[in-house]
């Protein structure tokens, strides 16, 4: 590249989905490349009030300085100001000429029925602004095949898509935490957001059969993810907090309660003090149900566990089946096992401490390799180059501002 690129990041929010897919990412380019990137986070580019009594309106006499300083454009999912104004940012960055780079995690077209957003899609038209936003954009990233291949009709002819795989900034002090041990109790672990309601109904029971099994004097079942406290009484916000009990009543049904309880719900950790959680299991678990908005997941809890070297237990949905393989790194069950089948798993992997050790290093080994946001980062300066080219796009037109078809 001749000069520095600039790259606006308008990153959907302050959450996960945003840390790892655009400010966790960007932020890490910026540091190791300040040669070759100006990165500029800018949440509201479009100069919409967000308070007072004008809030929600345009501000008056906004000269679009972030997106006219810009050359790349790079936004995601659907921001925080709604379906609308996420088009109208790619709309505004083509109008001034830039290179738009929209990035999702989530299969936004088709929300499976029993998702709490289900509704609030479908009344926001964000289905049909979502097949906009591809077709408007010269770049599309999504986290994996399956997920590429679903929106793939919606892109217009020269676009780009490809896959970005989820990745981990192994340097930060929460993938780096001493792995507690417990003697004798196998401590099952389940990270989960506010969305999995249909998931959990996968799993319910479970626990209580392997208890009966195993003993629920040798189990420890963690559950991380919970509202933090104060939730219930913020009523904007206490369906979440009702969330994790109906989580709760599922999963754990016909489990012991009292004096021999063995399970605990722990709070939610904000995105750059998530990784901790992992160094008090000793492996993880990911039930899932079998739909389009599932099958398109990507393999971020793979790059969780095996930082910590603990093995998975999954749901063969999604993309998991491009890691985990049976007895080597975790165990895949497919979408219509019975719980049966579960319990058998479970328990196999509960008695087996050498084997769950196999498989957890065996896992380590390929996030090592692959999902250390310190060594793919560098690839989106070639990934831009790359798109540069097929679009025709050389760095001397963006620098001077002008658009392209």
């Amino acid at each position: 590249m001749e000069k520095q690129l600039k790259i606006l990041v308008v990153p959907a929010n302050e959450g996960g989905c945003s840390y790892y897919r655009a400010i966790a990412p960007y932020m890490k380019l910026a540091e190791l490349h300040p040669d070759k990137v100006q990165v500029r986070f800018d949440k509201n580019p479009l100069g919409m009030d967000e308070e007072g009594e004008k809030m929600g309106q345009w501000k008056s006499n906004w000269d679009f300085e972030s997106i006219k300083w810009a050359h790349v454009v790079m936004t995601q999912n659907i921001l925080n100001f709604g379906g609308p104004y996420t088009a109208r940012v790619v709309g505004k960055a083509k109008e001034f000429g830039k290179f738009v780079h929209y990035d999702t995690d989530d299969l936004l077209t088709e929300l499976y029925s029993g998702h709490r957003l289900e509704e609030v899609y479908e009344q926001g038209g964000l289905s049909d602004i979502t097949k906009f936003i591809y077709h408007h954009s010269d770049l599309v990233s999504v986290t994996q095949k399956k997920f590429a291949s679903r929106i793939q009709p919606f892109l217009a002819p020269g676009n780009i898509l490809c896959v970005i795989k989820n990745a981990i900034d192994y340097n930060l002090p929460c993938w780096n935490v001493p792995r507690s041990t417990t003697k004798g109790v196998c401590r099952i672990g389940w990270a989960g957001g506010i969305h999995h309601e249909e998931d959990v109904k996968e799993f319910k029971g479970v626990p209580h059969r392997v208890n009966q099994r195993v003993g629920h004097q040798n189990l420890q079942w963690q559950f991380y993810g919970k509202p933090p406290e104060g939730t219930a009484e913020n009523e904007a916000e206490a369906w979440q907090a009702d969330v994790w009990k109906n989580y709760e009543r599922i999963i754990m049904h016909g489990a012991p309660r009292g004096r021999n309880k063995n399970w605990t719900l722990n709070p939610a950790l904000p995105p750059d003090a998530y990784g901790g959680m992992f160094a008090h299991m000793d492996f993880a678990i990911a039930p899932l149900q079998m739909n389009a908005f599932n099958d398109s997941k990507s393999e971020i809890k793979i790059a969780e566990c095996g930082r910590y070297r603990i093995p998975l237990i999954a749901s063969n949905v999604g993309c998991y089946d491009e890691t985990i393989i049976n007895g080597e790194t975790g165990f895949l069950l497919e979408p219509d096992a019975p719980q049966s089948e579960w319990v058998k798993v479970l328990v196999k992997v509960i008695k087996n401490k050498k084997l769950r050790e196999r498989m957890g290093n065996n896992l380590h080994e390929i996030t090592e390799q692959y999902f250390d946001l310190n060594k793919t980062t560098p690839h989106r300066l070639d990934l831009y180059d790359r798109c540069f080219e097929d679009k025709s796009v050389t760095f001397k037109m963006l620098e001077a501002n002008k658009p392209w078809t």
